[in-house]
């Protein structure tokens, strides 16, 4: 069984499943993140849903150089979450099920491709209590004792 964070889902709401990647990247000391200042402000692990035809591994590489600018190199699956989210980018709402991978950011190759994301870096303790969703908090709270 997958743990759920976040939001009951509305009852009466239609959730479409919107599978999805996300990255803890460690890096000197620090996590690289990301700050999403679209519809709804926010500092997250980077990643994003999986394009159809698209494997994790590779939505995850596309996904955090979209929203950092940064390459990443051994990705390693650490665990899953699941949250009830409205999107409303897409105008949808989502039963977001959240692999977490633990990267290494090897180098930056330009600013984030999304015009609202901002790459950032953060020492982890300050990310456990930064990050816009519990599921995200959780799992770098994990990082940061060494589960």
């Amino acid at each position: 069984m997958i743990r759920r964070f976040g939001d009951t889902p509305v009852a009466g709401a239609r959730y479409q499943h919107r599978p999805g990647v996300y990255a803890i990247l460690p890096r000197e000391g620090l996590v690289l993140l990301t700050f999403q200042s679209g519809t709804q402000p926010e500092l997250q692990l980077p990643g994003g849903g999986i394009d159809p035809g698209e494997s994790p591994i590779q939505a995850l590489h596309r996904e955090v150089y979209e929203e950092t600018g940064w390459r990443i190199t051994a990705p390693r699956r650490i665990g899953a979450f699941r949250r009830y989210a409205y999107m409303p980018e897409y105008g949808l709402h989502a039963e977001k099920l959240c692999a977490i991978y633990l990267a290494r950011p090897v180098a930056q190759l330009g600013p984030p491709v999304e015009d609202d994301h901002l790459a950032m870096w953060s020492r982890p303790d300050e990310a456990v209590r930064e990050l816009g969703n519990p599921g995200d908090r959780h799992f770098m709270g994990r990082f940061v004792i060494g589960v």
